[in-house]
């Protein structure tokens, strides 16, 4: 699973204050709270040991704006799109990140950087990952995608079982590593990089979740080190001007900034690194790990897709990305978005005082029935459809990568390298699965070329 993503289940139906209604204003006592989950139900969840989702899912059912009691005052749970507009993308500054839990492996990165800061990291990444900037790592996408494909094509040549979701990360870091230093990922920089996931797997798994940075930082030190150790390497490298065999990448954009912006130290820049690395790859991996156990358990999917339009066409591009897209809508990487009031509110007609945790949920607001119908079914036909029958051109209805001023500063980017490798795998490639549990971190697959299976291809167990 992802560091920023444990993807958990389930839904149900969404409720708004009626529009065109003067809001009272913020504080006054005449507005009732968000309605809040009975504490019985939240002790039956405890005493179960049930997923955080399982007990969101249970509050969800008391409207798109809800509270459940997670520790000694109530957390509001926000699922109902013009309630998630309202927080994300028209009050940011109402609704505040606060220090992020990840902080101990990304810093001082754009990823859990707040105020003035977060506003200049930002402004200096984000003609990277839109339009012209993406253009500029085409190649570099199509060389990681050819790399993913030949490793394929030997497997299916050898009858050799491999892991998709293992192929998925390296895949995915290998295209950001190719972006930043301007070199294919080789065998060693990928071994200490697995200290990303490392430390990842010690973060709480939820943002409610109190833990100790320090003690946390004590406890992952020595991956920390081995994540440093490749950061300096590159930060080195790119500060002598080494262009990699595909050109300077974008860290050199971050070297040459501290020429301007003597904020860019080397442990800004350090932070900047990893938090591309962590966020750049995870999530694509996660995704794509998601979209072919759904084309194992959906195979009329992949021929939908294959069928749009020949290779190459603007057809069967817009068919592939409607596969991510509907993946992307029953399994957001981001799961769950945590934000803090930071002064009273009126939400969809309930009083948030100042203080309170939000919580954002992009996977009870993608299996809203009332949004969705059929939830629960695998339907990338929904995302091809003309834009007025689609829930997803509703804003606040779909978000896997977050709306407003926070939204991933790489989805574009995400969903180019999403793209570019489908069209070198799907037509040629059939993954058949021999450990489709959900759960597991592993899944074992035979890929095999596309036509008829061989009788003698079978399940070998996946680890």
């Amino acid at each position: 699973m992802s560091t920023h993503a444990r993807i958990e289940q389930e839904s149900t139906l969404a409720t708004t204050a009626p529009r065109g209604v003067p809001h009272p204003s913020p504080g006054s006592d005449a507005l009732p709270l968000p309605p809040e989950l009975a504490p019985e139900a939240v002790e039956r969840w405890r005493s179960s040991s049930g997923a955080v989702v399982d007990l969101l899912a249970r509050a969800r059912e008391l409207g798109g704006v809800s509270a459940v009691r997670l520790g000694p005052r109530p957390t509001v749970l926000v699922t109902d799109p013009e309630a998630v507009r309202h927080v994300l993308a028209l009050h940011p500054d109402r609704y505040v990140k606060r220090s992020h839990r990840a902080r101990v492996l990304v810093g001082d990165g754009v990823l859990s950087a707040t105020g003035e800061a977060w506003k200049r990291q930002r402004r200096l990444l984000q003609a990277q990952f839109t339009g012209a900037g993406i253009r500029r790592y085409e190649q570099r996408i199509a060389g990681a995608a050819r790399r993913a494909a030949d490793h394929w094509a030997e497997c299916a040549r050898t009858g050799t079982p491999t892991d998709v979701g293992e192929d998925m990360r390296f895949f995915a870091l290998d295209t950001i590593w190719r972006s930043l230093t301007g070199h294919p990922l080789d065998e060693a920089t990928n071994r200490e990089l697995a200290a990303v996931e490392a430390v990842g797997a010690t973060l709480p798994s939820t943002p409610s979740a109190s833990a100790d940075l320090a003690e946390l930082r004590a406890a992952v030190a020595a991956d920390l080190a081995r994540i440093d150790a490749v950061a300096e390497r590159a930060i080195a490298a790119a500060r002598r001007g080494e262009a990699g065999p595909e050109g300077p990448g974008l860290l050199r954009v971050l070297v040459d900034a501290a020429e301007t912006h003597p904020e860019y130290t080397d442990r800004l820049i350090r932070d900047e690194l990893v938090t591309l690395l962590a966020a750049g790859h995870e999530t694509t991996a996660t995704t794509l790990s998601w979209l072919y156990l759904l084309l194992d358990r959906h195979p009329q999917a992949r021929r939908w897709a294959l069928d749009a339009g020949p290779a190459g066409s603007p057809e069967r591009e817009r068919a592939i990305r409607a596969l991510a897209s509907e993946t992307m809508r029953l399994y957001p990487a981001a799961w769950l978005i945590p934000r803090h009031a930071t002064e009273d509110d009126v939400l969809a007609g309930y009083r948030v005082e100042a203080g309170t945790d939000v919580f954002v949920c992009p996977y009870l607001t993608h299996r809203d029935p009332a949004l969705w119908p059929e939830p629960e079914r695998f339907a990338p036909e929904r995302f091809t459809a003309a834009d007025e029958d689609r829930p997803s051109s509703r804003h606040g209805a779909y978000y896997p990568f977050g709306i407003g001023a926070r939204a991933c500063l790489g989805a574009q980017f995400a969903m180019r390298e999403i793209t570019v490798l489908l069209e070198h795998l799907l037509p040629a490639y059939v993954p058949s699965f021999q450990n489709t549990t959900p759960a597991s971190a592993v899944f074992g697959f035979t890929v095999r070329p596309e036509g008829p299976a061989p009788a003698t291809i079978g399940a070998t167990p996946g680890g």
